[in-house]
């Protein structure tokens, strides 16, 4: 395995974000009085603000409007001023990367201040030299331009990018950007479609470490 960057995923790969944003989503549900739709939920994640949108749009029509306002002002009294955990194994990765001279860098859809705030609330921003935010694309995951947008500012190829991430939609962004990409799944398993790639799928970050420290 030959590669120059690495390229992370960031809610739900790097923070313990997706629980804590699903618990927030039902809450929100139930203060409007409105149905939690799980599975909608879930088709959600690692989409871009407009992916979601017209998803939930489909699900809560005009009710969408107050249901995200409801959402958004829950969610962001949290995340903007408390650190959500890091996932397990991510420092050590990331600490092992920069040890070996790897160029790493965000993907995250979420909208670029809010993923400023998120990485340097945790700890986590010295670790990356770039950031590509959902916000900067036209099209966001599972389409690959985050992806070569965060590759080119890294000025490496995408085939010499790792990338990681636990979404579905996330691995079809990375895998159509040709990178060499690891799935670390947290609320959602792979589908069957998602596992025909062939990519590489484990528990945790530190089964990662583990495997490109075999892989040198």
């Amino acid at each position: 395995m030959t590669y120059q960057a690495a390229i992370f995923d960031m809610d739900g790969l790097l923070l313990d974000t997706e629980r804590l944003c699903m618990r927030i989503f039902q809450q929100a549900c139930e203060t409007q009085q409105l149905p939690f739709y799980e599975e909608v939920y879930l088709s959600i994640i690692g989409r871009n603000a407009a992916g979601i949108e017209r998803i939930f749009r489909q699900a809560y029509g005009k009710d969408l409007d107050r249901l995200h306002e409801e959402w958004r002002c829950r969610y962001h009294a949290v995340v903007e001023h408390q650190a959500i955990p890091i996932k397990p194994g991510v420092v050590e990765l990331l600490e092992w990367l920069k040890s070996k001279g790897i160029a790493t860098a965000v993907a995250t859809s979420t909208a670029k201040e809010v993923a400023r705030k998120k990485l340097t609330l945790a700890g986590l921003d010295r670790y990356f030299d770039v950031l590509a935010t959902g916000c900067e694309v036209s099209q966001g995951k599972p389409n690959p331009e985050i992806y070569l947008l965060a590759a080119t500012r890294l000025n490496v190829a995408p085939a010499k990018c790792l990338a990681f991430e636990d979404s579905n939609n996330g691995v079809h962004s990375a895998v159509a950007a040709e990178m060499i990409t690891y799935q670390i799944p947290d609320l959602v398993n792979p589908s069957d479609e998602v596992l025909a790639f062939g990519h590489t799928v484990l528990p945790s970050m530190v089964q990662v470490l583990d495997d490109l420290k075999q892989r040198q």
